[in-house]
């Protein structure tokens, strides 16, 4: 029995560890040729189809059928799977049609630069044309090395590239006649391009990101992130947007090369594909149904219409104990692995913070650290400042088989008095109570007081400035005093000023970002106020207040429009838009607060009471019908009577076409005014049946026409609300 589904509610869980997506649900491609048939296809042959701009989608599935790409001109569709088939259907029907291409090897991608002449690549080598609109297809490969190729694209009929693993890309200037080896000085996997009139663009794995125009060398762009840029899509040359990651949109107009320019999405999942036409655009993750729109440029982006996201903390097991500050840690150089002290351990998860194990040996005296760093110079090196009598910062050259203590200075007892200096990685900071700002320029191995003892009162935190290494902030507090201070230093710690004074008690925390050095977040306690600097700490103002007191934030590691606050109790707030609108995400948090880390948008960190908590996010995506394909072949005309009946608000129509042409199964209101068209397409000889979601609608009487073959039937219904 075959089945071909359009579900009107999908929910999709989301866990922020790609090996966690729900079945059926995400996508691997997006596109569209003209901002009003858009296609999304997936793994477990989930295809999401619009024809209308993304206003409303429709579900379909096609069983046992992993899509890897999906291509649109004109009318015409075409898919490819991993199982060596490209499928073909038309923006007016979803009815495939299988084309046998010679191999059963995956198809990565998919591009027609005609509606007759096609390619398509993919594993070991593979590399396909068309010129009968896909339904035959031969070799093309001359010149192409073995390798998996990823991506293909033309900027007109002859002119084309394909890029995929191992840095390897290929040009041909004669329609795929011979393809010509493109030096590109990468040996990282090469996921995406496009070929614009005035350039090309390459996209790829650990931030890799290329680009040319047509008569100059390839520019690597400095992305700064360790996740994969997954899409490219655009106009031009000069207006290439890319995505990736756990939700990132980035873009380089109006000259702005180093892609700066962050686009405000509320994806918080990993990115694979964006599409676009005349500013119109579509992204899509492979965990979820929802794909996300632009109708500005970029300028922002959407969910689907009537979508609803939940968000909720996940206690991940394997770490616990007492702690204070943020004892949180990424790996240096293996982005799927994290460090936590609790207690007198170290814990270190190889999942994202999906379970922990503990490593290394116990940490002398170590019942509440402060602060954990694991040094990027040598992964051997670890310190923590943990409190005891007196209070001390520890060192470890063995990946914690020993600790030797390397100062002994009491600190804050709710604080994070150590900073690695992320610019200068053998750099460390340490400030203690009662005066002082103490230095390290040999990985943690001694300290110097480098300030005059510089008379702050009891440190909170400590940052350092991206890319300046002589800005240095610190965060003073005593509970109760009523007065919390931010200081700023400018020549590397020696000499400080005062720049903010707040009515609270402490400023636990303050974050920042690489990518727009001018901004500074802090939080503060007792009272409830988040402040903000844009002019790199000098100047600060009330951003917002919570309906709780602060403690922990972060700015997401590679996109700095999504920020985290947390409080010393249950509690936090989100902002997925560079702070313009925040969202509470309390629900499942527990205990006292600590720490909050953001890798990625699809990799939220909160350390809490004695557990590590990881964000998990479900989008509910509505569409408008379901479809089920039943089966056999009726031998007559039919259009059953909906059920249930009386109904609210969905309800079921199943009608039998005998014989395959264009179908069409309209809604209209006692006026006889259409209001919602449910089939309008080529069916297949066969029985259907129909779920329609009448929640637009008012109560009342409708009739619903079923037309096909020059027959026609009507039935009444009726909507009780």
């Amino acid at each position: 029995m075959k089945k071909l589904f359009i579900l009107f509610i999908i929910t999709s869980a989301l866990m922020f560890s790609e090996g966690n997506k729900a079945h059926a649900d995400g996508f691997n491609s997006v596109h569209t040729s003209d901002a009003v048939f858009v296609i999304a296809a997936g793994d477990q042959g989930n295809i999401f189809r619009s024809n209308n701009g993304g206003n409303t989608w429709a579900k379909y599935n096609e069983t046992g059928i992993n899509f890897k790409s999906v291509f649109t001109r004109g009318n015409n569709v075409w898919l490819s799977g991993d199982n060596g088939i490209v499928y073909k259907s038309t923006t007016v029907s979803p009815i495939l049609t299988p084309y046998t291409t010679g191999v059963t090897t995956s198809i990565n991608s998919v591009y027609f630069v005609s509606d007759l002449n096609g390619f398509a690549c993919g594993d070991n080598g593979v590399l396909l044309k068309s010129v009968n609109g896909g339904i035959s297809w031969t070799p093309s490969n001359t010149g192409i090395g073995p390798e998996k190729l990823n991506s293909i694209s033309f900027k007109d009929a002859n002119n084309g590239i394909v890029v995929g693993n191992n840095g390897k890309a290929y040009l041909t200037s004669n329609a795929g006649a011979d393809w010509i080896p493109e030096i590109v000085l990468t040996s990282r996997n090469l996921l995406d391009v496009k070929y614009y009139p005035d350039g090309m663009g390459i996209v790829g794995e650990y931030g890799t990101l290329l680009y040319r125009s047509t008569v100059s060398s390839w520019f690597h762009v400095a992305t700064r992130i360790n996740t994969d840029i997954r899409g490219v899509t655009g106009d031009s040359f000069n207006d290439m947007h890319v995505c990736g990651g756990g939700g990132f949109i980035r873009n380089n107009i109006n000259g702005n090369y180093g892609f700066l320019n962050f686009e405000k999405n509320p994806m918080l999942a990993n990115l694979v594909d964006i599409t676009s036409f005349s500013g119109i655009g579509f992204a899509v993750s492979s965990m979820n149904n929802a794909i996300i729109r632009t109708t500005n440029g970029g300028l922002n982006w959407e969910l689907p219409s009537g979508t609803s996201v939940s968000y909720s903390w996940v206690s991940k097991p394997g770490a616990s104990g007492n702690f204070l500050g943020n004892n949180m840690c990424l790996h240096p150089t293996d982005r799927n692995s994290i460090f936590i002290a609790f207690g007198s351990q170290v814990y270190k998860s190889r999942t994202k913070g999906e379970d922990w194990n503990t490593v290394g040996n116990p940490i002398p005296s170590g019942n509440t650290p402060h602060s954990f760093f694991v040094s990027p110079v040598d992964t051997n090196i670890w310190l923590v400042a943990t409190e005891g009598s007196p209070d001390k910062v520890y060192r470890t050259t063995d990946y914690g088989q020993t600790w030797n203590a390397v100062l002994s200075l009491n600190f804050s007892n709710y604080g994070q008095p150590l900073e690695m200096d992320q610019n200068e990685p053998n750099v460390f900071y340490f400030a203690p109570d009662n005066g002082g700002f103490w230095k390290s320029t040999d990985n943690g191995a001694t300290f110097t007081e480098i300030s005059g003892n510089y008379p702050f009162r009891s440190p909170c935190d400590i940052i350092v400035m991206y890319d300046s290494s002589k800005v240095l902030f610190v965060a003073d507090g005593i509970t109760g005093s009523g007065t919390a201070k931010i200081y700023k230093s400018v020549n590397g710690g020696v000499n400080w000023s005062l720049v903010h004074t707040a009515a609270a008690s402490e400023v636990p925390s303050m974050c920042n970002s690489v990518f727009d050095k001018s901004t500074v977040w802090s939080t503060e306690w007792s009272g409830s106020n988040i402040y903000k600097s844009t002019n790199y700490g000098d100047n600060w103002t009330t951003h917002h207040s919570n309906s709780f007191s602060g403690w922990g934030s972060d700015v997401c590691r590679e996109d700095p429009t999504l920020i985290v606050t947390g409080s010393w109790g249950a509690s936090a707030t989100i902002s997925v838009n560079g702070g313009d609108n925040w969202t509470n995400i309390s629900s499942g948090l527990s205990g006292h607060g600590g720490g909050i880390l953001i890798p990625d948008r699809g990799y939220i960190i909160c350390h809490q009471g004695s557990n590590v908590y990881k964000l998990n996010v479900v989008y509910t995506v509505i569409t408008s019908i379901s479809e089920n394909i039943l089966t056999g072949i009726p031998d007559r005309f039919s259009l059953s009577q909906n059920y249930p009946n009386p109904f609210n608000p969905s309800t079921n129509i199943r009608f039998d076409v005998p014989k395959s042409g264009n179908v069409s199964l309209k809604v209209y209101n006692e006026l006889g005014k259409e209001v919602s068209t449910l089939v309008n397409s080529f069916r297949n000889a066969g029985s259907y049946e129909i779920n329609f979601d009448a929640s637009a609608l008012s109560s009342g009487i409708y009739f619903y026409k079923l037309e096909s073959n020059g027959t026609a039937s009507t039935k009444k219904m009726l909507l009780v609300k």
